[in-house]
């Protein structure tokens, strides 16, 4: 396995003085008196995002002579934020980061403001991925890949960790699918810390890459995407997690958009959580199939809370 459990433990140990150790809230609203639903609140986290936790693994494991060739990424958004704020807190220059042009815009001020050179190609995610690798491809600077670096997974893993540290007791995890990255550095630790624990990933019926990988036994690195509000969960998948799929996912669920669109209110009004419509996947999930649920202690990971102000009014308002 290119991720062992190891590996997350020895992320933490990097990461720990510079990530906010999240809250893990019991939903009233979802939990009933045989199911007891929990919301992990990475859009809480720095950069309002999972993946400042994956970027910071990498660039914490970086030499000297690494960091000094140059920083770059590909993002549709967290990713490219997450790394922009993460080379901040270390002092590291010559950031930068290639996102498509369905980049929300507040994702993209905080990629400049915290000083990365943000550069716009490809109408979408996958054409983006595309052009930034050809450009960077003899660029001789450090790429950093949120869904098939082993460094950055065990990064994402370590919201595992505190999972169970705050409840023990937890035997489902939901977790968002857009490349992979989250969930398999997540799946990778709470496997190892209760083997039983149920792992189900979840995508956008407007991009359900990761189902058609499975079921046409297919690596797709690029995969066709229909109109979403789910920007960090569209495109293709990534390779560890393609590869490592069948050890660490037991279910996948795929969540119509308009589902997704009524989480986000949900969210607001009831939880009094803001978030991104990729990060509120989960709770659609679980407001879908609670039946799956009854009588299981779950997890929901609420990935990022990066959402657009006109967006956010809009499905208030609609919802």
């Amino acid at each position: 396995m290119p991720i062992k459990y190891e590996d997350v433990l020895n992320a933490r140990n990097r990461i720990d003085k510079y990530i906010y150790h999240t809250p893990l809230d019991k939903s009233m609203y979802l939990s009933d008196e045989d199911t007891n639903i929990y919301l992990k609140l990475e859009c809480q986290q720095g950069m309002k995002c999972a993946k400042l936790r994956g970027a910071l693994s990498k660039l914490t494991s970086l030499s000297k002579e690494e960091i000094e060739r140059g920083i770059v990424a590909i993002s549709s958004g967290n990713h490219g934020a997450a790394v922009s704020y993460a080379t901040h807190l270390l002092g590291i220059k010559n950031v930068t980061i290639y996102v498509p042009a369905t980049t929300p815009k507040s994702k993209v001020e905080k990629i400049k403001y915290y000083g990365a050179n943000v550069v716009g190609v490809g109408e979408n995610y996958d054409e983006a991925h595309e052009i930034g690798l050809e450009r960077i491809k003899d660029s001789g600077s450090v790429f950093i890949d949120p869904c098939s670096d082993p460094v950055v997974l065990a990064g994402q893993g370590t919201i595992a960790l505190e999972i169970f540290e705050q409840q023990a007791q937890i035997d489902t995890i939901l977790v968002p699918i857009g490349g992979g990255g989250i969930l398999t550095g997540i799946s990778v630790a709470a496997k190892h810390i209760n083997p039983n624990v149920k792992i189900i990933g979840l995508q956008t019926a407007a991009c359900p890459a990761m189902v058609q990988s499975l079921k046409d036994k297919v690596f797709y690195e690029m995969f066709p995407t229909g109109a979403s509000i789910c920007d960090a969960l569209v495109g293709g998948v990534g390779e560890i997690p393609y590869n490592m799929a069948e050890r660490c996912i037991d279910d996948i669920w795929v969540i119509e958009e308009e589902d997704i669109a009524e989480a986000v209110s949900f969210l607001a009004k009831k939880e009094k959580v803001i978030s991104e419509p990729a990060g509120a996947i989960g709770v659609a999930a679980v407001r879908k199939n609670h039946s799956k649920l009854k009588g299981r202690n779950a997890a929901v990971v609420i990935t990022g809370g990066n959402i657009d102000e006109s967006l956010m009014v809009k499905l208030l308002n609609q919802y």
